[in-house]
């Protein structure tokens, strides 16, 4: 009986250090959607253009991942809720991120895009009646100082001290499609799997953005960002996701995906010298401290999250 416990002990340790791991790997792949994506904006290719082409690859890779994998057909009742994350959560979200990185930088976007948790309990209270407990007011206002410092510090570093109101407004518009990630996941997740549902609400986003696209060619390293941006930054983060959230507790999990604005503020620096004014570094540390901290809240019930 003993060894068998002392087994269990090891093999549940190995699953942990797998599922850290998996969560550091997505984590990695979605810190480098901003830089990647101002890379495609350097060929002359529009936040649209990129959200669309992001969205109709990444699309076709998880149907070909679903058809590998035998995955069940979306249930009929749920499609309303995959074409709404589609329309919000896909479409307008990379739409808002890109345009944000694009008026604001990667910095900027990367730590705004992290408001989503104060939207999930506004959405959580007007939608689900769930009024936000008085354990999580703490954490959630620490956020909303960190998110309200770095939209006060959005000007570039050096200049006076002025708002960039549309990055501020992209950045937070993004946060908040990125919260219906929770809102509207919550029951789709549960009883759908991750590929399949992905599959639909990034066909809906591209084909919602099929009207305002204006096609042309790509530059060769146009095509090579886009094509980095749905095979590893959307469906290999995602696939990371899944296996990540298998082996660790949601909140786990949730703690570990908070290095992706880190890996982006780094990237950012490292690449191009960008980086946040002193107010700006001091709100993305209360960002991310807020949702660490809520992280480390027990959950009110088990319920499978996934990353835009």
């Amino acid at each position: 009986m003993g060894n068998r416990a002392a087994l269990e002990a090891v093999n549940a340790a190995r699953s942990t250090r797998a599922g850290i791991t998996f969560m550091v790997l997505a984590a990695l792949q979605w810190g480098l959607i901003g830089i990647v994506g101002r890379v495609a904006m350097e060929e002359s290719v529009s936040p649209l253009s990129i959200a669309f082409w992001r969205a109709a690859l990444g699309a076709c890779w998880f149907a070909l991942h679903a058809r590998a994998t035998g995955a069940a057909p979306l249930r009929a009742p749920d499609r309303g809720r995959a074409i709404a994350l589609g329309i919000g959560g896909v479409a307008v979200m990379y739409l808002a991120y890109l345009s944000a990185v694009r008026t604001g930088g990667v910095a900027l976007a990367s730590i705004l895009l992290y408001s989503a948790p104060l939207w999930v309990a506004v959405g959580g209270w007007l939608g689900w009646g769930e009024r936000p407990q008085s354990k999580e007011l703490p954490p959630l206002a620490l956020t909303l100082l960190g998110v309200t410092a770095v939209a006060l510090a959005s000007g570039r570093p050096g200049d006076r001290l002025t708002l960039n109101p549309e990055a501020v407004g992209w950045g937070l518009l993004s946060g908040v499609t990125y919260a219906l990630y929770y809102l509207l996941g919550r029951p789709l997740f549960a009883h759908n799997t991750p590929s399949r549902v992905l599959a639909w609400a990034l066909a809906v986003g591209a084909l919602a953005l099929v009207p305002f696209v204006h096609f042309a060619s790509l530059s060769p390293r146009a095509w090579m960002a886009v094509g980095f941006l749905s095979a590893v930054c959307t469906f290999g983060a995602y696939l990371a996701y899944a296996h990540g959230v298998q082996r660790l507790p949601p909140s786990r999990a949730a703690t570990v995906a908070t290095l992706e604005p880190v890996v982006a503020l780094g990237v950012a620096y490292a690449v191009w010298g960008e980086r946040l004014r002193p107010l700006g570094m001091i709100g993305a540390a209360l960002v991310i401290g807020g949702v660490l901290w809520a992280a480390q809240l027990s959950p009110r019930a088990p319920a499978e999250e996934i990353h835009p």
